[in-house]
């Protein structure tokens, strides 16, 4: 896990002046000092602030100033900030409990709890309707992944800004089905502006990229695991010389192997001009038979179905070696930006626990830990405005 997160400072001798009346409905701006009391503090350092009482000059109403660190709440935000930071590094409520009680700064478990799911609330963007900082790009990537809650496996959709990095939002989602994802797709690439869709080898992202009208750079590294286990599997099936499907499209054995090769080494180079030789490839198998209801399909249409749908789909797996973006920019032809925001951000804190208990939390912390990775590289993020 990767987090640069900037811990709340504590500063007795620290008081902005007001410059706007903080009640309803009073636009007063002149204020006289009215009293000076003391604010007893939860903290590291400190038991004791001095707090100071303005009052308005237009409402008459006098209000506190508390030194920068520190608000109306007991717990300064310097331990809060703890809290969170501890929290997100791994431990559970109950193991920040301990550590802030040996720093001299008890919190019980629930106010952990509180802390931390409040802190998440505040996480400004990340969502579908808000995309984090307005960030607009034109190649989006997208990806599934899912937790368990309550006993219930909880799908969450993860976007990110492919030409960065950047985790764009964490949303819950009702399903993983082509209607599904294109609601959860559509808005955020109309937002962000995206002419390219980065996805995995899912059929149902295919049917997103259709639906939406984007253009589709799907995953080299997952096409490459996937066509090598099915070369395998085929591989396998002609060693055992039991079926003779071949024979009814007229292919050999032999000339059924050399194109397996001649396909993985295709799928190594991925060239865009070779798919005129895939288009030659996936003719071989034009013959053969689709199984009947019931039965297995054999080794020839397994063949046609591999060859047809690597023909089909080269476009998107090349598209990387030819796309830029309006700004030149590119992507690598993965979809490994996603894949480091769903391990960094949900499946890292997600292993040392056994599960979340209320899906709001599940969402909560992992766009708290998405947003404060956003901030690697920018000098940290400030827990201190993120908590006030």
């Amino acid at each position: 896990m990767r987090l640069q997160m900037l811990l709340p400072k504590v500063e007795p001798d620290h008081l902005v002046l007001p410059t706007q009346c903080p009640y309803k409905g009073c636009a007063g701006t002149h204020f006289r000092e009215h009293q000076t009391v003391g604010k007893a503090v939860r903290d590291t350092h400190y038991e004791q602030v001095v707090a100071r009482r303005y009052q308005c000059l237009r409402c008459q109403r006098t209000f506190r100033v508390y030194p920068q660190g520190v608000s109306r709440a007991q717990v300064s935000l310097r331990v809060k900030g703890l809290a969170v930071m501890f929290y997100l590094l791994g431990l559970s409520y109950g193991a920040v409990s301990l550590v802030l009680d040996a720093l001299g700064a008890y919190l019980c478990k629930s106010q952990v709890y509180q802390v931390v799911q409040a802190a998440a609330q505040r996480v400004p963007g990340l969502k579908r309707q808000q995309v984090f900082q307005d960030v607009r790009t034109p190649a989006l990537g997208c990806d599934l992944t899912s937790v368990k809650c309550n006993g219930q496996w909880l799908p969450l959709g993860v976007t990110v800004d492919d030409t960065t990095g950047l985790v764009l939002t964490i949303d819950e989602l009702s399903g993983e089905d082509a209607q599904t994802l294109t609601e959860w797709i559509a808005p955020i690439a109309e937002q962000v502006g995206a002419q390219l869709l980065v996805t995995d080898d899912a059929d149902s992202l295919k049917t997103v990229a259709e639906e939406t009208g984007l253009d589709q750079q799907i995953c080299k590294g997952h096409v490459k695991r996937n066509t090598d286990a099915l070369i395998a599997d085929l591989r396998t099936l002609l060693a055992r010389g039991t079926d003779t499907s071949l024979s009814t499209v007229g292919i050999t054995p032999d000339q059924a192997r050399a194109d397996l090769e001649r396909l993985e080494q295709l799928i190594q180079t991925r060239q865009s001009e070779d798919q005129t030789e895939l288009e030659r490839l996936q003719a071989h198998y034009q013959g053969a038979t689709p199984p009947k209801k019931g039965q297995s399909a054999s080794l020839a249409y397994r063949l046609h179905l591999l060859f047809v749908d690597r023909w089909n789909l080269w476009p998107n797996l090349t598209r990387y070696r030819t796309w830029r973006g309006p700004n030149g920019e590119t992507v690598d032809g993965t979809n490994n930006a996603c894949e480091r925001g769903i391990g960094w951000w949900i499946k890292e804190r997600y292993r040392s626990m056994r599960g979340y208990k209320r899906v709001t939390s599940a969402v909560n912390v992992s766009r708290l830990l998405a947003f404060c990775g956003n901030f690697l590289g920018r000098g940290g993020l400030d827990l201190a405005t993120l908590l006030a």
